[in-house]
C-alpha cells in the first residue's frame, strides 16, 4: 500500500468531517453563496476520495468508516440547510423527509446493536442514492425551484438502500465494507 496515497485520500475523507461544521456555520451566519460552493465541493469530494481509494488500491476499514461517517456529516449539514434555508419545501415534503429520516436512523441502531459502530457497506445502492441525494440537494440551493423529479427519484432510491442495508445488517455477522448488495451477499451464502 503506497502511504502517500493512503493519507492523500484519507486526508481527503477528513476535509469533509471538518467541512461539515463550517457548512453549519456558514447557514447560520447567512453565508449562503459560500455554503452552497463548498457543499458542492463537499459532495464531489465524496465522490473522488472512493475513486481514488479504489484506483490506488488504499482502502481500509478505517477509512471506510471515516467515509461513511463524513457522508453522514455532509448529509445532516445538507439537512439543516433545507430547515433554515428552505423551510417551505421542507413543510411541502416533511412525510418523505420523516420516513427517510426515521429508516435512516433504524438502519443506524440496527447497527450499532449489531456491531457496535455503523455500517459502512458502500452498496452500489448506496453509491446511486448518495449521487441522487447530493445532485438534488446542490440544485436546490443553486436553483430558484426544487427539480422535484430528482427529488422522488433520490427518495425512492434512498428507501430501497436503508432497506438494503437493514437486511445486510440483519445477515452479516461481522462487520464488513465494500459489500456490493444484497444480490452479492445472498449469491455469496448460497455458494458457502
Amino acid at each position: 500500500m503506497n502511504k502517500y496515497s493512503y493519507y492523500f485520500v484519507n486526508g481527503i475523507t477528513l476535509y469533509r468531517m471538518v467541512a461539515a461544521p463550517l457548512l453549519v456555520f456558514l447557514i447560520f451566519t447567512e453565508q449562503v453563496d459560500i455554503f452552497k460552493w463548498l457543499f458542492g465541493f463537499s459532495f464531489f469530494t465524496d465522490v473522488l476520495d472512493g475513486w481514488l481509494a479504489r484506483k490506488y488500491k488504499v482502502t481500509s476499514r478505517m477509512g471506510a468508516t471515516l467515509d461513511s461517517i463524513a457522508d453522514d456529516l455532509t448529509i445532516v449539514a445538507g439537512i439543516i440547510a433545507v430547515i433554515v434555508l428552505k423551510p417551505e419545501f421542507l413543510k411541502q415534503q416533511l412525510l418523505f423527509i420523516v420516513l427517510l429520516l426515521v429508516l435512516f436512523i433504524l438502519q443506524l441502531c440496527v447497527a450499532f446493536l449489531r456491531y457496535g459502530k455503523i455500517s459502512s457497506f458502500h452498496t452500489y445502492m448506496a453509491k446511486i442514492a448518495a449521487l441522487l441525494q447530493g445532485s438534488f440537494l446542490i440544485l436546490l440551493f443553486f436553483l430558484r425551484h426544487p427539480v422535484y423529479v430528482l427529488f422522488y427519484a433520490a427518495f425512492l432510491v434512498t428507501v430501497i438502500d436503508l432497506a438494503e442495508e437493514i437486511i445486510l445488517v440483519l445477515l452479516l455477522p461481522e462487520w464488513e465494507t465494500n459489500v456490493k448488495g444484497l444480490y452479492w451477499v445472498l449469491k455469496r451464502k448460497k455458494r458457502l
